[in-house]
């Protein structure tokens, strides 16, 4: 595990400025450039203006790092933690021991007669700070889906054939994203005794969640083996990626197909991978919140599959 992959180093401009660059945030740009780069490739080679895809790319970035924050705060738990920080902070109780709670990353103030740890002071801000962590990919992908359409739309670029473009670029910018979630420690999985299995370090988030499960005794020792579902899904990522692109594309019966098959493939595999997941994900009957928007997103395929299909055999026959 590696949080941090280097620092920017500006004291050379006056200051002693700093700069941290998370390996989530490094690796998930670097399948941000890659997937933009492919599918402005892409975008030259059916004749269409790849400035466009480009644009998009920008657009899709930040408007997914804020879906994905948003959900995080509505969906994942965190909801009243991030109310009582701007309202009560004493209301906030941080599972960790005294020496993490008093760590210049929590930097908080330790309750020795409750054993937790407590904010310092009020913070209205922390709900936006998706730098520190907390993203959703469905709530990404929600804030993209609204930012390619209208720009599409605005664009005049043929919307089901960019959504063919996004159906094989995206689950390779997901392989790199979930990469940086392995470094990061995040999206960890449940305790394993298979040979798959992966150890965290003291301090890291598995090492969090199972000292407040009552797993370990303190958040100083390393984690149980686990599930490593971060290296699960992101080749399950580069898997779908390469069925679209070698077979799928070639043989599509309408534009739009592309993009259905990998929600539904995606949406299947993660529906399976969640029952190996032990982060906090929210959930409700049992389910998580993503695989309960992942049997929406299902059914919201078939629905699609049958209606540009429909619309496909309605079409007059060229002569």
């Amino acid at each position: 595990m590696q949080g941090r992959l280097f620092t920017i180093d500006l004291s050379l401009f006056g200051g002693s400025y700093v700069i941290p660059a998370p390996s989530y945030f490094v690796l998930l740009l670097t399948g941000f450039v890659f997937a933009t780069l492919m599918g402005a490739i892409w975008a030259k080679r059916v004749g269409q203006d790849p400035d466009v895809i480009v644009d998009l790319g920008l657009a899709m970035l930040l408007a997914g790092i804020a879906g994905g924050r948003i959900l995080h705060v509505f969906a994942d738990g965190y909801f009243m933690d991030y109310v009582h920080l701007c309202t009560d902070p004493s209301k906030v109780q941080w599972h960790l021991d005294r020496a993490q709670c008093l760590s210049p990353d929590y930097a908080g103030v330790w309750d020795t007669a409750a054993g937790v740890c407590k904010p310092k002071a009020r913070d209205c801000f922390a709900w936006a700070r998706f730098y520190a962590g907390g993203l959703t990919y469905y709530g990404g992908v929600f804030g993209g889906s609204v930012a390619a359409w209208y720009l599409l739309r605005a664009d005049r670029f043929p919307f089901w054939k960019a959504a063919d473009m996004a159906g094989m670029v995206v689950p390779l910018g997901l392989g790199f994203g979930r990469m940086g979630c392995l470094l990061a420690g995040c999206c960890f999985g449940k305790p394993t005794s298979s040979s798959f299995g992966l150890v965290f370090p003291p301090n890291s988030p598995a090492s969090e969640s199972e000292f407040k499960a009552g797993l370990l005794k303190s958040m100083a020792e390393s984690s149980l083996s686990i599930h490593p579902t971060q290296i699960y899904e992101s080749g399950a990522s580069f898997l779908i990626a390469a069925l679209l692109i070698l077979y799928v594309h070639g043989r599509k019966r309408y534009d739009g197909q592309v993009f259905l098959a990998f929600v539904a493939l995606y949406a299947a595999v993660r529906f399976g991978l969640e029952f190996l997941r032990s982060d906090d994900r929210g959930g409700l009957f049992g389910l998580s919140t993503s695989q309960l928007i992942g049997l929406l997103l299902i059914a919201a395929v078939l629905a699609g599959h049958r209606f540009l299909s429909g619309r496909l055999a309605q079409s007059p026959t060229p002569a």
